[in-house]
């Protein structure tokens, strides 16, 4: 997107050198990446990131307002609430599809998805260390807002996630991390911050007070960094998936500290979208809300609420898709105005390749508000960005974008 700094890219870019980028990271984290990273960072000039950051500014208003959490009550299932909810969100991730404005012409965002769940904090600044180690990327872009360096980045996430306690004393919770794709990201937090990734089918329960084992000893849980996903949870259980013995439910009144406490995955997630009003949101509406489909109904997509990954997502609705749906299961979709992804990168062949630019904010206990940090940026040239889309697709996959400074 920035000129320049792209044709530069692309004319030092040699497969080897991608080669030795890939050949890195498996070297440092063995056999830990399992998805496909892009051969390119994304550039993004700053009339694009100012686009960005008013429309953070708008959604920002939203989940502060003083009346959000009484809107968003009904996100949470009744069956997946989890006791003492944090006052706010810890983590917030804000998914943008760059777009080509029909009017003016000029690139503009526009609101995909967001959630108030963690994303790959950990890899992240990894990432952006190595393209520098491996590609020429200049000084005059920066992958991070607020803070100078990745030093500086990764004190602020230990703080987050540690609070007053020891490292051993705060894990990383998932269901069998080990199997996880993002378990990179796991490895990296491991490093930066030294907490482990535990299963959930690891943890012991005594009354309210949680244990994990390390080292042949019982260790008190003090605070939780929760990368558990309940869709995912109830998708092996539907599978009678092999767990092991635990006295531990997500759903269970326990005495720890939720850093990303689970309902702010329901509350700020699809369900927020037709709260939003901006004109880098497209237009949303409950599908239990309309009377009647909007007439230009090919020029929407239909989302289930509560869905992981894309999952379920209806790209081509007709009304036929809309009348399958039961009336009592209406209020679980979302119909959403489309929207059409420029393919604004160029690669060395000439081709273009879509983008989406996903924002990572954090929000440490006593602010007011959210703290845009980092990012993480995927390219596609699937009909829809993520991995079943793009087999056999190159210059397509996770990355970092770099914003010019």
């Amino acid at each position: 997107m920035i000129q320049s700094i792209r044709a530069a890219y692309n004319a030092a870019f040699t497969p080897e050198r991608y080669a030795a980028f890939l050949n890195k990271i498996e070297a440092d984290y063995p056999g830990q990446l399992d998805f496909r990273v892009a051969e390119t960072p994304v550039f993004v000039p700053k009339a694009f990131t100012n686009k960005l950051l008013s429309a953070c500014d708008a959604i920002v208003d939203t989940i502060t307002a003083p009346d959000y959490r009484a809107l968003t009550g009904a996100a949470i299932p009744p069956h997946q609430r989890v006791p003492n909810e944090t006052p706010h969100t810890t983590f917030l991730a804000v998914d943008f599809a760059v777009c080509r404005n029909e009017q003016s012409g000029e690139l503009e965002p526009q609101l995909i998805e967001l959630q108030g769940f963690p994303s790959l904090y950990g890899f992240q600044a990894y990432l952006s260390e190595t393209f520098r180690s491996i590609f020429s990327v200049p000084e005059t872009v920066s992958h991070l807002f607020g803070v100078e360096t990745n030093a500086d980045y990764v004190a602020e996430l230990r703080d987050l996630i540690l609070g007053d306690c020891q490292p051993e004393e705060v894990i990383l919770l998932e269901i069998f991390p080990e199997k996880q794709k993002t378990r990179v990201d796991f490895a990296l937090t491991k490093h930066y911050v030294g907490i482990d990734a535990v299963c959930l089918t690891k943890i012991r329960k005594e009354g309210r007070a949680l244990f994990y084992e390390k080292d042949g000893r019982q260790i008190r849980i003090k605070r939780i960094y929760n990368r558990l996903i309940f869709d995912e949870l109830e998708a092996m259980e539907n599978l009678q998936a092999e767990r092991g013995p635990t006295g531990f439910h997500l759903t269970d009144d326990v005495d720890v500290v939720w850093v990303g406490h689970p309902n702010w995955f329901f509350r700020i997630s699809k369900y927020t979208l037709p709260l939003l009003n901006s004109p880098y949101v497209p237009k949303s509406y409950f599908l239990s809300e309309l009377t009647t489909p909007p007439a230009d109904l090919e020029n929407y997509v239909l989302k289930p609420l509560f869905s992981f990954a894309g999952s379920g997502v209806t790209i081509n609705v007709t009304p036929a898709d809309i009348e399958a749906i039961p009336v009592a299961q209406r209020g679980n979709y979302l119909l959403q105005r489309k929207v059409r992804y420029e393919p604004v990168i160029t690669t060395p062949d000439g081709s273009g390749v879509k983008c989406e630019i996903r924002l990572l904010f954090i929000w440490p206990d006593g602010d007011a508000k959210p703290k845009l940090i980092t990012n993480l940026a995927r390219l596609s040239r699937g009909e829809m960005i993520g991995v079943r889309f793009n087999k056999d697709f190159d210059w397509v996959g996770g990355t970092i974008a770099f914003f010019e400074q």
